[in-house]
């Protein structure tokens, strides 16, 4: 984990999940418990750039896609028993989304944190 203590990963969430996180009360103490365990490769591996990962004491799910796995977002929230998975289509969606994620330059995900649409976590 020594690239996470370096600052070499960096975990953000998008606007959208920080208020669906938000109110389901998961904080960000847990995403960032989550997420460590997601590098560490203890999620479930989509392909494509995108991982699931349970939430809230497995009442949630959460979606994460990676730029090159050094930048993990969550993108994506839902609670288990609204919803028992995604859907072909939404995978393809969040896979399109890891895609764009892995053209961002560091200037693209500043300006994103800058407008507000990332949130940093687990500095």
């Amino acid at each position: 984990m020594a690239n996470v203590a370096s600052g070499q990963i960096r975990f953000f969430k998008t606007k959208w999940f920080a208020r669906e996180a938000r109110k389901a009360l998961i904080s960000d103490q847990e995403l960032c418990s989550a997420i460590r365990q997601v590098v560490l490769g203890q999620a479930i591996d989509l392909g494509g750039g995108v991982f699931k990962k349970r939430l809230g004491k497995n009442l949630y799910r959460s979606i994460l896609v990676a730029k090159g796995r050094r930048y993990w977002i969550y993108v994506y929230l839902f609670a288990k028993k609204d919803q028992a998975n995604i859907g072909a289509r939404d995978l393809s969606d969040f896979r399109a989304l890891a895609r764009l994620y892995a053209r961002k330059t560091e200037a693209d995900i500043a300006a994103e944190l800058e407008l507000g649409e990332l949130t940093e976590i687990c500095r």
